[in-house]
């Protein structure tokens, strides 16, 4: 088999590119066409390019913008003046395996910044790629008579590519301004082999089903409306039962691990934000207002900005009295209503939102304590993760380009964050450049059920903060101490995890998260009464269960509560109400039985307590 691409010192660099920087092939990673990771990247990488040179022979007025990869496939933004839609895909598609079929060489050369200018001067968007590459040489991939602006890296021929799908149309705005014209961007996705294209295809059908915002509306658990604001949810009564037993939950699970609950302001001065770094660092993620004493007079007015991450309020409470070495660690944790000013082309159901909260927490200790603080947390993570089902991988982010604070700093709070993993004999992976601008952090991936990965938690070692805020505590020669500051979320966001629960688990919440766990449907107005009183007893417990008692049939009114997907369905006629006994059916256990009131209970009980930490 041959390679497709090689690997050298941590980057794939594809047979044109060794070449033409004399590199020795035979000194590095081979890269051969299967369905790894590397793999992926190159082919996707260059079925995007086959799938723009498709659509320039279909469309022979065409611009293109950019294609890069992305996780799961490809995408391309495109102008033209005929509209693509969805049913374009397979046309395009066709004429894609039939340029694969003609096994075209894909070549590499390069070119002076200043000749490619000249030569894509009738082409405005080949001119703000370029505008946005620094080097004075740029590289040109030509296959057959197309060719675009790349770096690469690509396949050496289009007989490589043969497993490829095209997946959908959507806008996207020039460079992500919303200001500017809207684009055309057409997503697709590529594989080495058949069978890994038709696993994914399956798992995108199962993920259709599972689909967030579509089981979100029918089991009345939130909506979103363009009256109040994109990116801005509403938590319906069930919704908001389910956020409230999560958020229930985890109090207890912080309470028990030693953390305290504060409670920041959402909106703080300016001034602190300038301070901490986020002023200039995420300033245009951030919502700012001002305060006026007096509307009239503009030296009056104070700007404040919306918190879009709870740590200064944290600070404050560090701040609130003197701190001695035997106070620490200090963890504080709070549900933090947080704001983030995002694009509206990247907003989706609850995954990405403008507001929403984070079970946020913030641990000062000494830097002596960073390894065990760490391992205490991803003992936390262990334990929280297990009761959802979910698998998890870690992986350390390192400095941004956009940081502050020196090099050193940064290196020694890496350095932490690795030798605490490798201490437990944790498994991670790197993400150069991914760390918070103040800091390096421990991503917290999870696996739902249908093998889709999450970034959820993360756990980041900061040293930056303390010190712009002057943090301290008395050490035990009573000499002043700078603390290290933890940030740390488990879930991420409550909105996040919600979604990503309600896809793992394809709307069937487990008993103890379910917003409804029971509904109780009386046969007719003589069995109310012991309805009322079940329900009753059931609240006692914690358990909220709703009545079934309308004009409709019996038979109409289990198929209602069966699409609620609520875990017991209870039905009383006579015999159950004069025996005090229940007829039972289990969504979960997909199997029907009867119980009497004890034994109910009982279950009940068991079935609750799997929720507590």
């Amino acid at each position: 088999m041959e390679p497709i691409a090689i690997k050298k010192d941590g980057r794939i660099i594809d047979l044109q590119t060794a070449q033409a920087h004399k590199i020795d092939i035979d000194q590095a990673q081979k890269i051969y066409p299967d369905d790894s990771d590397d793999a992926l990247e190159v082919i996707r990488h260059s079925t995007a390019h086959l799938m723009a040179q498709a659509i320039k022979e279909l469309y022979p007025d065409a611009q293109f913008f950019v294609g890069p990869v992305v996780e799961g496939g490809f995408y391309y933004d495109i102008r033209t003046r005929e509209r693509i839609g969805e049913e374009d895909l397979k046309k395009i598609e066709k004429k894609m395996h039939e340029l694969a079929r003609k096994k075209l060489a894909i070549e590499r050369y390069e070119i002076p910044k200043a000749e490619a200018i000249e030569k894509f001067k009738g082409d405005d968007l080949k001119q703000e790629v370029l505008k946005n590459i620094p080097d004075e040489q740029v590289s040109i991939y030509r296959q057959g008579d197309w060719e675009d602006l790349c770096r690469g890296p690509h396949v050496p021929n289009t007989k490589f590519l043969q497993h490829f799908k095209l997946l959908r149309v959507a806008g996207a705005y020039l460079g992500g301004d919303e200001s500017r014209e809207m684009l055309t961007r057409i997503y697709g996705t590529a594989f080495a082999t058949k069978e890994r294209l038709k696993a994914y295809l399956q798992m995108l059908e199962e993920a259709k089903r599972r689909d967030h915002r579509k089981l979100g509306s029918e089991l009345e658990l939130f909506l979103f409306s363009e009256e109040v604001g994109a990116g801005l949810p509403i938590w319906l009564p069930q919704g908001a039962r389910l956020r409230s037993k999560l958020e229930q939950l985890l109090f207890e699970a912080h309470r028990k691990r030693g953390y305290e609950p504060v409670r920041g302001p959402e909106l703080l001065k300016s001034q602190l934000w300038k301070r901490s770094g986020h002023y200039e660092n995420y300033k245009e993620n951030m919502y700012f207002t001002k305060i006026c004493d007096n509307p009239e007079d503009p030296t009056s007015c104070v700007e404040y900005g919306i918190k879009p991450m709870n740590c200064l309020g944290h600070i404050m409470v560090y701040r609130a009295k003197k701190r001695s070495y035997r106070e620490l660690p200090l963890k504080y944790f709070e549900y933090g209503v947080v704001h983030r000013h995002e694009r509206s082309g990247v907003l989706h159901g609850l995954f990405r939102v403008r507001e929403f909260t984070q079970d946020d927490a913030h641990i000062f200790c000494t830097p002596d304590q960073i390894g065990p603080v760490v391992l205490e947390v991803l003992e936390f993570v262990d334990e929280i993760m297990a009761r959802f089902d979910f698998q998890y991988e870690l992986e350390i982010s390192t400095k941004p380009q956009k940081a502050i604070g020196s090099d050193e700093i940064w290196e020694v709070a890496t350095q932490a964050l690795k030798e605490a993993l490798e201490a437990s004999g944790r498994l991670y992976g790197i993400d150069e450049g991914g760390g918070a601008f103040y800091g390096p952090k421990i991503d917290i991936k999870i696996t739902d059920a249908i093998g889709r990965k999450w970034q959820c938690g993360t756990i980041q070692v900061d040293f930056n903060l303390p010190e712009r805020f002057e943090l301290e505590y008395t050490d035990s020669d009573n000499t002043s101490k700078r603390p290290v500051m933890i940030h740390r979320a488990i879930l991420g966001s409550f909105e996040r995890f919600i979604g990503i629960l309600i896809e793992h688990y394809a709307g069937e919440l487990p008993f103890f998260l379910a917003p409804t766990q029971v509904i109780i449907i009386p046969i007719g107005q003589a069995h109310r009464d012991y309805a009322q009183e079940l329900q009753g007893k059931l609240q006692e417990l914690g358990a909220d269960a709703e009545i079934f008692d309308g004009n409709e049939s019996l038979s109409k009114r289990i198929r209602t509560a069966e699409k609620r997907k609520v875990p017991l369905i209870v039905v009383l006629g006579d015999r159950e109400v004069a025996q005090r006994s229940l007829a039972i059916r289990d969504r979960r256990a997909k199997i029907q039985y009867n119980l009497n009131e004890q034994q109910f209970f009982h279950r009940i009980k068991e079935q609750l307590s799997e929720g507590h930490f």
